[in-house]
């Protein structure tokens, strides 16, 4: 039988999960975030404004291995990285719940909406995150529980856990969570009369180094700016019901609520023992409670708090294997209701973002289509490749969009003096004082040529066309030729003191 052992039903999984996933990534064209992370490799640097470099040094493998960037070159480290989050989740699992637990444990993560699309196979810093802090969990498991007092352990934690904060700023959270953990366990607070939870620390903080050294070049930046997300002062209640609602749709509603309901079970568990339950109940406790205050003061993305559901994968993979023993059928039913839901979806969002087969008048996959149409028109009127000209948008995605799609024959920036992210970074103001600037503008904002006007000799319009999916017309699009740059503009952050 195909899947008569956890480890060769293992095996199908990631083979047939990591095809699918080449073909989607292949078939769709890049994100508002894709588009702007693949200028990371354009422009690689210790850090960037908005994250960590672990997203470029990720592109760049599937650009060498692969060559040039396209959507799928892009993705491919991501894919593969994802292959790796499936094994990891495997081993850890199976070494607390046994190897049929780590298969459904994996299998679970495969048909998450989130984690198997856009930390699976997209060019996002989620899908390092989940790798490297599945690893950190591994290795705090056994430096906590299953050896303590040993150092090497603890070796691992830190090494992971660098991996981790170089991915995303979320990675913050594990040894939060894990000195919570040591601080309600009495037995275990003895560790910290020992050199592994202090090697651990200067392990990760020296892998971390680069990104430290960024931010003092850049007037920590990028804390700030993350620091200033999470701050509000009024009760928004929508907020809240949003990050719940976005929790259950982003996890798929019946992976949310078993995630729950396990949880639940572990942190009862965890007040009677002091092992595996009560570590991980903890280490997904601190960051979900923390997102949900964050959300009844402040709007934020769903997805943000997600990394506290992936410690409670291990104990649903052991709840299913053992619903599989006990109601075989029923389970099954399950699996491939999940299965095919999974794909299903996927096979709609790539339809609907290649095609538009469903009229929307807020259509979630616009940021994915129609680019290449815009790219054609200017191609078409001669405007890509013009010497001592550039391409600019206000929006930094939009920007990110434009960029990758001409790739490196004209010059692209972001115009926005309050938020360029890193264009800001990328040329100084002055760069492109007496030359033309080509305005991309999209949709309604008809006046917007009329912000830059003080800074050219003359702003008129060009052209005015539709933006296309599948040759039907969706967004509108206008370009405006801005002559000769007279002042610099104000896209580079301003130094506090300056």
């Amino acid at each position: 039988m195909m899947f008569e052992t956890p480890r060769r039903a293992l095996g199908w999984l990631i083979v047939i999960s990591t095809g699918l996933r080449l073909v989607w990534g292949a078939v769709l064209g890049v994100g508002n975030d894709e588009a702007y992370h693949s200028l990371f490799v354009v422009h690689p640097d210790w850090s960037y404004f908005d994250h960590p470099p672990m997203t470029m040094w990720v592109e760049q493998v599937g650009v060498f291995l692969a060559g040039g960037i396209t959507p799928l070159t892009l993705r491919l480290g991501f894919i593969l990285m994802f292959a790796g989050s499936t094994w990891v989740l495997f081993k850890w699992t199976a070494r607390w719940h046994g190897e049929w637990a780590g298969f459904y444990a994996a299998f679970a993560l495969n048909i998450t909406a989130y984690y198997t699309a856009a930390a699976g196979a997209f060019a996002l810093p989620d899908g390092p995150l989940l790798f490297f802090s599945l690893l950190t969990l591994w290795a705090l498991s056994d430096a906590l529980i299953t050896r303590p007092g040993q150092v090497l352990p603890w070796v691992w934690v830190g090494l992971a856990w660098g991996g981790a904060m170089l991915s995303k700023y979320h990675a913050a959270f594990l040894p939060a969570a894990a000195f919570l953990y040591v601080l309600v366990t009495p037995a275990t607070r003895r560790c910290l009369r020992t050199p592994g939870p202090y090697l651990a620390i200067i392990l990760g903080i020296a892998a971390f180094s680069p990104v430290l050294i960024w931010n003092v070049q850049n007037d920590w930046v990028s804390f700030t700016f993350q620091a200033n997300r999470a701050v509000g002062w009024q009760f928004k209640p929508e907020s809240l019901a949003r990050t719940i609602g976005g929790q259950a749709l982003y996890l798929f509603p019946w992976i949310w609520v078993a995630l729950l309901l396990v949880l639940v079970a572990q942190v009862k568990i965890g007040r009677q023992s002091a092992g595996i339950e009560r570590l991980m109940s903890i280490q997904s406790a601190v960051p979900l409670a923390f997102f949900l205050a964050i959300s009844c003061v402040r709007t934020n993305l769903p997805h943000w708090s997600l990394v506290g559901f992936v410690p409670m994968f291990p104990a649903l993979g052991a709840k299913w294997a053992q619903q599989m023993q006990t109601s075989p059928t029923q389970m099954r039913r399950k699996l491939v209701f999940g299965v095919t839901i999974t794909i299903v979806g996927a096979i709609l969002a790539a339809g609907q973002t290649r095609l538009g087969i469903i009229p929307l008048k807020k259509d979630p996959t616009w940021d994915m289509s129609g680019w290449p149409s815009v790219t054609r028109e200017l191609e078409s009127r001669g405007l890509v490749g013009k010497p001592n000209t550039f391409f600019f948008t206000s929006r930094w995605f939009t920007s990110g969009h434009l960029a990758f799609e001409i790739g490196n024959r004209s010059p692209v920036l972001c115009y926005n003096p309050g938020d360029a992210h890193s264009f800001a970074d990328w040329s100084q103001p002055e760069d492109w004082v007496g030359k033309d600037g080509i305005l991309v503008s999209l949709d309604d904002r008809i006046h917007e040529a009329e912000m830059y006007a003080p800074f050219f000799r003359r702003v008129e319009l060009i052209a005015e066309f539709p933006m296309t999916r599948n040759g039907i017309p969706f967004r509108t699009v206008r370009v405006y030729r801005c002559f000769e740059q007279l002042l610099p503009f104000p896209f580079k952050r301003v130094r506090p003191g300056s």
